[in-house]
């Protein structure tokens, strides 16, 4: 979505639109309207200026950005762990 590559969604991150607000979604089977991002600082970052919001079909708090930041950097944390 932020730099707008098609690649296979298994390499990609998928963010899912819930009732409690969007949520990374690393299964990739939450239900619920889903955007997927890579994993890329340019390309989060490009998401969460608005091309996540459209997709999704919400309106981003700055709490929602700053969570999925955190949830980002934990997730991208674990994988190098």
């Amino acid at each position: 979505m932020g730099c707008r590559q098609t690649l296979d969604k298994r390499s990609l991150i998928r963010i899912v639109r819930t009732e409690a607000g969007p949520q990374l979604d690393p299964t990739g089977k939450a239900q619920g309207r889903g955007a997927y991002v890579h994993d890329q600082d340019s390309c989060w970052e490009a998401a969460l200026k608005g091309g996540l919001a459209r997709a999704l079909k919400i309106e981003l708090s700055p709490a929602d950005r700053d969570r999925l930041r955190a949830e980002l950097e934990a997730l991208a944390g674990e994988s190098h762990a």
